[in-house]
């Protein structure tokens, strides 16, 4: 059994159809990579699986239960986390207050134990006492992943992660993400398309609202389709 699938999901958008009748498996212990041009449809399909918005038609179906109706604050408690492509910490909290609110949604034992570790993770433990809103913005999008991580989630999905971050904050993002797919699956849009390469063990791409095409990632590089619509010929 998949860990996630989705059938003839489907989203419209006073007739514009943003995502169309997507079938999709994702495997338990995967990184996965969604790409592909901007309006494709990508951060809409993952806001149907996360249930930030309502699907127009079709299932998502998450360990084997349909969670199509299911509230975006339940589908957190059966096990998924969505790191936003905008920030949504808690400007006025520090660093380590934010995580734990994270891990107490988690069930966790020892809330600013795991708040503490997983702040340390990221490379911010430093700052652990310092407001939320005072970071630059490629630190709150690492407290952001710091809070996903927090939840201990089944699935993790990243929207954009890279996006803000220096090289050197890439780096050590890339490294979470290989050290968290031992215990978590990771979705992730991402436009670095060295990130994807780098770390993704399976691709799919996206383009006007339906999958063009999945694969290996040297699968994907040479998918003439994909070098047409995204990567260049």
């Amino acid at each position: 059994m998949s860990l996630l699938a989705t059938r003839g999901l489907s989203r419209e958008f006073g007739g514009l159809h943003a995502v169309e009748s997507v079938d999709f498996t994702l495997e338990e212990g995967e990184i996965r990579a969604i790409i592909g041009p901007n309006g494709a449809g990508k951060t809409t399909f993952v806001s149907l699986i996360c249930g930030r918005i309502p699907a127009s038609a079709g299932q998502v179906i998450f360990r084997g239960e349909d969670i199509t109706r299911l509230s975006a604050h339940r589908r957190v408690r059966r096990g998924i986390a969505y790191v936003f492509q905008i920030t949504s910490v808690f400007g006025n909290l520090t660093l380590l207050d934010n995580v734990a609110l994270a891990a107490r949604m988690s069930g966790s034992a020892d809330v600013e134990a795991e708040a503490n570790g997983v702040l340390a993770a990221v490379g911010l433990h430093d700052r652990k006492d310092t407001k939320a809103a005072t970071l630059a913005y490629g630190h709150q999008r690492l407290l952001e992943l710091a809070m996903g991580l927090a939840l201990r989630p089944s699935l993790l999905i990243l929207d954009e992660p890279t996006q803000g971050l220096s090289d050197a904050e890439i780096a050590r993002l890339c490294a979470l993400v290989r050290g968290a797919a031992r215990a978590v699956t990771v979705l992730l849009i991402e436009h670095n398309m060295d990130v994807v390469m780098d770390i993704a063990q399976r691709i799919t791409v996206f383009d006007r609202g339906r999958i063009l095409a999945e694969g290996s990632p040297d699968e994907i590089r040479g998918n003439q389709d994909v070098k047409r619509v995204y990567l260049g010929s």
